[in-house]
């Protein structure tokens, strides 16, 4: 589950434009009523949807099927210093997966508990 931190907060716009995905939005604005919530959906070439990701709100999606493409449009540019994230499997925020994580990279696998 990935974000950027200020001065380079970026919102995103996600599509999935081959294949299916489960996308997952985690809200990490401390003062937001929906503080560390989160909300899913599917994302197909099929349905053609899209999801907004706001500032301040960490992404993370599962692939449903092989050879999936996910299209992202972002409001900032990358940069490194500013990179953060959550666990995908973080007890802090409770996600339910539609199915079994069987590939993550080391770097996203060992985000410290969020609390």
């Amino acid at each position: 589950m990935h974000y950027q931190a200020a001065p380079y907060a970026e919102a995103k716009l996600i599509r999935c434009t081959r294949g299916a995905i489960y996308d997952v939005v985690v809200d990490l604005r401390r003062e937001s009523p929906t503080f560390t919530s989160w909300i899913a959906v599917l994302l197909t070439a099929e349905n053609r949807n899209m999801v907004y990701v706001p500032e301040g709100c960490a992404h993370g999606f599962l692939t449903l099927e092989d050879g999936s493409e996910v299209f992202y449009q972002m409001s900032e540019v990358y940069m490194a210093e500013s990179a953060r994230g959550v666990r995908w499997d973080d007890p802090a925020f409770q996600i339910k997966w539609p199915g079994k994580v069987n590939m993550i990279s080391e770097r996203d696998r060992c985000y410290p508990d969020f609390r």
